[in-house]
């Protein structure tokens, strides 16, 4: 088990939402490989929210325009005799090849899923608290009562429609968080501030806390500047409260 807890903070509203995908589609890959009602659920929950995020922005164009701004930054280091050229080489064909891939994908991702009845009908219901229930949407009902691995052929297959999008992703995400390396830290009496350079934009937050640490990390800021809290919940009301020790941890600034 990793001996370290890793809390994470986005500081434009690009990286917040590859963040969140990353999350769903993680949850909806793990829940795939279950057998259960329950199973199939989870894993078109998580479609769902994807879907929904990818109805509200052209996240193709801003995917896109961060691969290719990766390939820049990266070809840039061909140069430097200290890189590894390999690893390098191999990661500009990966960011090249996912670049063709979307741009060959015509129109916004997963389009034909839109017009999926069966998928709106759940969609519209699951606003409603309790609205995916059995009695709500017959059709879901009986699709759930069908054979295990026929439920996991047709997740598979729209969960499909995301896969380069979403390897585009965490291929970004990848090269962001190793852009740093983490530096320790102590937050004087639970509180830690920083302050950016404007001029070279972080684009996330990382914040590594030992697992024996008995409080968390609270990370919020912006454009010019961060903060850190540690805090812990009393176990008798659950209300939080900053501790009063000083906490060492390490600290990742992700410039790229």
């Amino acid at each position: 088990m990793n001996q370290k807890i890793i809390y994470e903070q986005p500081l434009n509203e690009r990286i917040r939402t590859f963040l969140r995908l990353e999350f769903l589609f993680a949850q909806a890959a793990h829940h795939l490989r279950g057998k259960s009602h329950w199973d199939s659920r989870s894993t078109l929950s998580s479609l769902l929210d994807i879907m929904a995020i990818f109805g509200r922005t052209d996240l193709k164009t801003e995917v896109l325009k961060e691969l290719e701004r990766h390939a820049g930054t990266l070809a840039r280091l061909e140069q430097n005799p200290d890189v590894d050229r390999k690893r390098l080489d191999e990661t500009l064909r990966e960011l090249e090849a996912l670049t063709d891939k979307l741009h060959r994908n015509g129109g916004p991702i997963a389009a034909e899923l839109r017009g999926n009845e069966f998928l709106s009908a759940i969609q519209q219901r699951s606003a409603i608290a309790g609205g995916a229930c059995d009695f709500d949407l017959p059709g879901y009902h009986y699709w759930l009562e069908q054979p295990a691995a026929q439920r996991t052929r047709d997740l598979a297959g729209w969960l499909g429609h995301f896969e380069s999008i979403a390897h585009a992703i965490q291929l970004i995400l990848k090269l962001i968080r190793e852009s740093a390396s983490a530096r320790p830290q102590i937050a004087e009496n639970g509180f830690f501030q920083k302050t950016l350079d404007p001029n070279l934009p972080c684009q996330l937050v990382r914040v590594s806390v030992d697992r024996s640490t008995p409080c968390f990390a609270e990370i919020s800021g912006g454009r010019h500047r961060f903060t850190v809290r540690f805090l812990s919940s009393s176990r008798a009301d659950g209300h939080l409260h900053q501790t009063g020790e000083d906490i060492p941890f390490e600290l990742g600034c992700c410039i790229i």
